[in-house]
C-alpha cells in the first residue's frame, strides 16, 4: 500500500535525517521544508513539498505521538479522509 510505504519510507527517512542533523524530531512538517531558528544544524530541505496520501489527504504528524509517546505518530486518514477511523494507516 502506498500510504504505508510513504509512512515507513520517504517521510520516515526525512524525519530521521532531520533528527540526526538537529538532535530532535521537527515540531511540524513545515520544519522539513523551511529552516526554523530551532534547527541549529539544518541541512534541508528534507522534503520538496508537504506530502499527501494516495487519496489526496494530508498526512498527520503528531509530536509527541499518542501511539509513540517517545517519538511521533504519522498517520494517513485513509480513504474516508477522517483521522481516528478504522481505515487510518499509521506508524504503529
Amino acid at each position: 500500500m502506498l500510504a504505508a510505504a510513504d509512512i515507513r519510507g520517504g517521510i520516515k527517512t526525512a524525519l530521521d535525517q532531520y533528527k540526526l542533523d538537529n538532535g530532535s524530531f521537527p515540531k511540524s512538517f513545515n520544519d522539513l521544508i523551511q529552516r526554523t531558528d530551532e534547527a541549529k544544524s539544518w541541512h534541508g530541505p528534507y522534503l520538496d513539498q508537504l506530502p499527501s496520501d494516495p487519496w489526496g489527504n494530508k498526512y498527520v504528524y503528531e509530536l509527541p505521538g499518542k501511539h509513540n509517546p517517545n517519538s511521533y505518530d504519522l498517520i494517513s486518514p485513509g480513504p474516508d479522509g477522517k483521522k481516528g477511523t478504522e481505515d487510518d494507516i499509521g506508524n504503529w
